[in-house]
């Protein structure tokens, strides 16, 4: 596939990066900085700014699907979602975020007293995005929310999916940015969640 990634050198978006390339797409890398994206094979750079949803829409015509990995609080999904919706391209993949996931029947993570203050811009703002989506009546969206504990660490492949609640284990609540990116091309190349959010976690 053709796949645009917006945001393709940050920590997640670079490791959605390597697994596009792993698996033989060929990746549109839109970043702020071309000179951040590593030169690999079938992967071109473009610098790209996602408050212009214009120039952006002109980036993202002709892929077969659009991921965007960046953060909320540094962008403007209404911008995003304008953006794509005016490239013409109908799949649109979204790195979300676990606050909104469901930690009991109508408690959102966001909500709970243990959740730390600094974190809730972000995660106000990924609840934000989700809810576009899901009054938004054209695109073939995603919404694809880590675990709780979302950091750098191994390629494994065993990971279990779920839907709006919070997946946790003895371990506590926790997503590799690798495991992360397998889920998410997984579900670029055989899509199980049209028009809906889903998450991911050990």
């Amino acid at each position: 596939m053709r796949i645009a990634l917006i945001g393709a050198s940050g920590n997640a978006g670079s490791r959605i990066l390597t697994e596009l390339v792993g698996r033989g797409h060929d990746v549109t890398a839109i970043v702020r900085n071309p000179d951040a994206v590593p030169n690999l094979p079938k992967v071109v750079a473009k610098k790209g700014d996602v408050f212009e949803p214009s120039g952006l829409a002109e980036l993202l015509k002709g892929h077969d699907a659009v991921v965007s990995s960046v953060h909320f609080t540094a962008s403007d999904p209404t911008k995003l979602i304008e953006a794509v919706r005016a490239s013409g391209v109908s799949r649109y993949v979204v790195v979300g975020g676990a606050g909104s996931l469901e930690v009991a029947p109508g408690v959102r993570l966001i909500d709970t007293p243990e959740f730390p203050d600094a974190y809730k811009p972000e995660a106000s703002a990924g609840a934000q995005f989700l809810e576009l989506l899901r009054a938004e009546p054209t695109l073939d969206w995603t919404f694809l929310s880590p675990s709780l504990m979302f950091g750098p660490g191994e390629r494994t492949g065993a990971f279990r999916t779920g839907r709006d609640q919070l997946l946790t284990n003895s371990d506590g609540s926790s997503i590799s940015f690798e495991d992360f990116a397998v889920a998410l091309v997984d579900e670029l190349e055989d899509p199980k969640h049209s028009r809906q959010r889903f998450t991911v976690g050990y």
